[in-house]
């Protein structure tokens, strides 16, 4: 299977506050990753760090992709175009555009703008411009946060399925354990100033949001962050 990125030693501090203390990581194509840890641990970073938005102090980065697809944390619509003008701001395509719109569920809503959607719709959006650019690699920064539940399960079963059909690989950020659960092959269990990654867990499939053993594996997950932080 083919390498896309691989991260050896990567330190990153921001003035005299250390971030990142040393992360080895290595990503294949249609590999699934998610990667938990505290809010503010340096989760967000580390993706800024791979998509080259921010500079390591130390390490060594190979990129091995071509298109990368980036979903933020915070909505990047401009709320006075409507969704298809939000598109054609990443792709004038027309094909693409009505390709991916269909994948993601909002054919139909072109002519609608932000301000016109539900949470779950814009996030929607958010996936289609990240996937219009058809990427070998997807960031993912927490991009369930503010929605609710029975939205975040629909969306996360429905981009699963996309993702995989798509044959993209994929790191998924996020303090949700469940999420974690659902979209991952792969999780790493990142902790500490400066961060590191504490523990991974293989998983041989993702998992249903209403598996009986999330709670089990959720426990697991919570113990070796516990367990990392009693030795900070």
């Amino acid at each position: 299977m083919k390498c896309i990125l691989e991260l050896k030693g990567i330190f990153k501090n921001y003035g005299k506050l250390p971030v990142l203390g040393g992360i080895d990581l290595k990503l294949f194509e249609s590999d699934a990753v998610a990667i938990v840890g505290p809010s503010g641990c340096g989760k967000t970073t580390l993706l800024r760090v791979i998509a080259n938005l921010e500079k390591p102090d130390s390490g060594l980065i190979n990129r091995f992709y071509n298109r990368l697809g980036f979903v933020f944390q915070e909505d990047r619509l401009i709320p006075w175009y409507n969704v298809r003008k939000n598109l054609e701001l990443v792709c004038d395509d027309e094909r693409k555009i009505q390709r991916t719109l269909q994948r993601v569920g909002l054919a139909g809503f072109e002519h609608y703008k932000p301000g016109q959607l539900s949470g779950g719709m814009k996030q929607r959006l958010n996936f289609a411009r990240a996937l219009i650019v058809e990427p070998e690699l997807l960031l993912l920064d927490e991009p369930f946060r503010s929605l609710d539940t029975p939205t975040k399960i629909r969306l996360i079963n429905d981009l699963s399925v996309l993702l995989e059909n798509m044959n993209i690989g994929y790191v998924l950020v996020t303090h949700d354990m469940r999420e974690a659960l659902s979209l991952a092959k792969r999780i790493y269990i990142m902790r500490g100033r400066p961060a590191k990654f504490v523990h991974h867990i293989e998983l041989r499939n993702k998992m249903d949001f209403f598996d009986p053993s999330f709670l089990q594996l959720e426990k697991t997950i919570l113990s070796h962050m516990e367990d990392a932080e009693a030795f900070q």
